[in-house]
Order: C-alpha cells, then structure tokens, then sequence
C-alpha cells in the first residue's frame, strides 16, 4: 500500500480531550475520529488492527470448539421481561420503540436472544454441549464515555454462550473457554492474568476477569508473581480431553490473583513479600458461569438420558476486541507512539523512501515493496513528499514491526538500513540480505 494513497490523517500535537495514551496515540496515528460521546469511526489504519484482532479471537474460539452466528443489534423488550432483566438492568440500556410502538432496545449483551435460540432448536441432551459465538457491536449508554475506545458507549464485543445438560458439563465448557482466552491474548503479545471476579448484572457463581497490568490500568489488582512465569498452553492443546483442560486451569487458579472487589487481605498476607504483586491492570476480557439463571425462566430445556427435562446450564464469556486494541496500546508504546506486537499490526513494514523522485531510490524501493509483498508480506511504501524527519516520525507513530529505509547513500552502496521498531536497533545490509531477511526467495 502506497501511503501517497491511504488515507492516514496523522495529527502532530496530542489531542486535547485525550487523557491516557492509547486514546491520545489512537488519534494521533489517524486510527480513530470521534462521531459523539464514547463513538468513533475506525479509519483505515485502526480498522486493520480491528480485524487481526477480531480474528485471533475467531481462530482461538473456532480451536476451543465454540460455533460463529451472528444475531441482530436491536432485541425485543419482550426477550428481556421474560428473563426478569428489562426493569433491572439500569439507565446503561439504550431503550427504544419501533413504529408499531413495540418496546426494543439496543443490545447490552445478548444472553436472552441466544437462549431464545437454544430454547426453539434444541430439545435433546445429545444436541449439547453447544457453545455459540459472535463479534458484534454493543451499545451501553455508559453514565461518563472516557478514554476513547476504553471505555466507549458503542464497542464490538464478541460473546459466547454455552449449554450444557448439568453442572459438571458447564464447568467443563467454562474451561475451555478459560484455556482459550489465555492463548488469544498471549497470540497478541499480552501477559493476562485471570482473576476472580464478581459477575455483576450478568449474574452466577462463577467468573473470572483477565488482567493485563499496565500503569494506565482503571482499576487495582492483586496476584502472586508466579503467574508472570506461568507457561500458556500451546496450540496443540487438546479442548477435546476435559481432564487435560482442566488440569491447566487448576494450575493457572492456583496461585493467588483478585481484583480490587474481590481482594482477600488474609490470604494475601499469607503471600512473601518478594511474591506478591500490588499493580493497575486493564480488564481484556471475562467470563461467567450462571447456570439456569436464564433458562429457567425462559424455559430452555432438553430432555435427559433419564427421560426427564432439564433446564439448560449456561455461561458467557466476552472479550471486547475495539477495548482490546487500546489495552494492547497502553501496554505496548514509548515516548514516540505505538509499537505493536507482530500478530495485530495493521502493516508488518514501512518502507521509506527517503528521497521520492531520485532515480536510484524509487527503483529500490519499488524492487523491494514488489518483493515483500510477493513474499506475503504487508508493507506500507512511504512514497509521500514528506522530508526525512516527518518520515521517520510517522513511521514511530504508527509503530509498525520493522522500517526498511531507502537513501541514496544507501543505494549507491548497494544498501539499504533496517530498524526495528520495539528495540530501536539499526543495521545496514546489502539489499538481497534485506530481501531475504523478510522471505524473499531467490
């Protein structure tokens, strides 16, 4: 992609209204442009980011046995009154009516309607266990929109729903999605830590919050340093084996994490001082077990091996993947903008031609954004008219993996300089070793 032809508005002075870094880099790098309060468009750069993002969670949720649907943003009041939640749920619930005056509202979260589903298809223990999923966008009329994508009124959520005969099979699908969201984030260069947490107006008896600690963090978390050393399981991890699945949940609840809610002074105590860390952390993703909260009283049941009916049992797990980008930033930047982990940038190279219009230049550049693209790779060709300085300023902002810089020093020795973005360290190599640096086959 050629940037004298992207559309990239890059903004040279920090936003104003920007309070936390990845909001103010957001901007900045032209990912983003605010709509409203706590809405935004997702401009090129930032809508690439999105989808790599987006489909992480899509292969790890594929992997863990989880199906992809898709259901409507706008959802019938009725669904809601007949799980008890419509009046209960508060102001964060977008409430309309439709031209026949019926009630509707703008999805929160989507536990009704997929029950809803569950209830008309299934009827028989051997149609479970089910886990259904989407990536969707949500809307939550939030009292205080802040901190950009953070925490904005509109946010794409992908959420997944489980049913199960009982209680142990609910936990065993609970597992598997516990293993599959430690290996999403760790596939996007995030340490998470899963912590107990209270399930809030989701309700159940069973949730976990993963944590990435970040000094930007909302909110204060607590957990044993263990788990900055713990081993994520591989991609060979057999979600089919509940005993193997849960053996690495055993082992990744063990040691001690809690958010500030559910805190435990004591059992923190116990802990050796050189264990323990105090630390901010950003809420990547949750996940709840609530059994037959919303079956019950909408009445999804299934017909057991013993003849009888059984209401199903359920849980729901979500990851917010707008909210993911933005933690991803806040723990992963310098003083000179973004620096994104391999797997979620929007190009793997900047190609920078230092000086567009000189002979030599244009054609190695030309040459090698050919060849890395030929290679599979993304580049973004920086062909603007730009000097030198704002190049490389640009280049940092958007924080792409590697810049392969084109001068015509460089050029006339047969050279061309490679950087790389997270460590800072440079080196020259003549131009068939950059090709092949970056899988270019001969």
């Amino acid at each position: 992609m050629r940037l004298s032809r992207y559309f990239l508005p890059i903004l040279k002075e920090n936003p104003r209204e920007a309070e936390i870094v990845s909001h103010r880099l957001m901007l900045r790098a032209g990912m983003i442009r605010q709509q409203g309060q706590g809405s935004f468009s997702w401009l090129p750069l930032g809508k690439r980011v999105l989808d790599k993002v987006c489909q992480i969670i899509r292969e790890e949720q594929n992997r863990a046995g989880a199906l992809e649907i898709l259901m409507p943003t706008i959802q019938s009041a009725d669904l809601w009154r007949e799980s008890g939640r419509y009046d209960d749920y508060g102001k964060e619930m977008l409430r309309i009516k439709d031209r026949q005056d019926r009630d509707m509202l703008y999805g929160p979260t989507n536990e009704e309607v997929v029950t809803e589903i569950v209830r008309a298809y299934v009827k028989s223990y051997k149609d479970l266990p089910l886990n259904l999923y989407h990536i969707q966008w949500k809307f939550r009329d939030e009292v205080r929109p802040r901190f950009g994508v953070m925490r904005s009124r509109e946010f794409l959520m992908k959420d997944a729903y489980s049913f199960d005969l009982d209680f142990e099979g609910a936990r065993a699908a609970y597992n598997r999605m516990f293993v599959s969201y430690l290996r999403t984030f760790t596939r996007m260069g995030l340490q998470a830590i899963p912590m107990r947490a209270d399930t809030g107006p989701i309700g159940g008896d069973l949730s976990h919050e993963f944590i990435i600690l970040a000094d930007t963090g909302e909110s204060q978390v607590y957990c044993d340093r263990e788990y900055l050393s713990l081993q994520v399981p591989g991609e060979n991890t057999d979600f089919a084996n509940d005993a193997e699945i849960s053996d690495i949940v055993k082992t990744w609840t063990t040691p001690y994490a809690a958010t500030d809610e559910m805190h435990d002074e004591v059992a923190w105590d116990k802990l050796g001082e050189a264990d323990r860390v105090s630390a901010r952390g950003i809420e990547v993703g949750h996940i709840f077990h609530f059994g037959d909260k919303y079956s019950k009283p909408m009445g999804a049941k299934v017909t057991g091996p013993d003849g009888k009916d059984h209401f199903v049992s359920g849980g729901s797990y979500g990851i917010g993947p707008s909210r993911l980008v933005a933690a991803i930033i806040e723990a992963s930047h310098d003083e000179n903008g973004i620096i994104w982990p391999d797997a979620v940038a929007p190009f793997d190279i900047c190609l920078i031609n230092m000086k567009v219009g000189d002979a030599d230049c244009d054609r190695v550049s030309e040459e090698l954004n050919a060849a890395f693209t030929a290679a599979g790779k993304d580049v973004l060709y920086d062909d603007s008219d730009q000097r030198p300085g704002g190049k490389f300023a640009t280049a940092d902002l958007i924080g792409l993996p590697w810049q392969v810089i084109v001068g015509p020093r460089g050029v006339a020795a047969g050279e061309v300089e490679i950087k790389n973005r997270r460590t800072g360290e440079r080196e020259t190599l003549p131009i068939a070793d950059a090709k092949n640096r970056f899988g270019v086959v001969a």
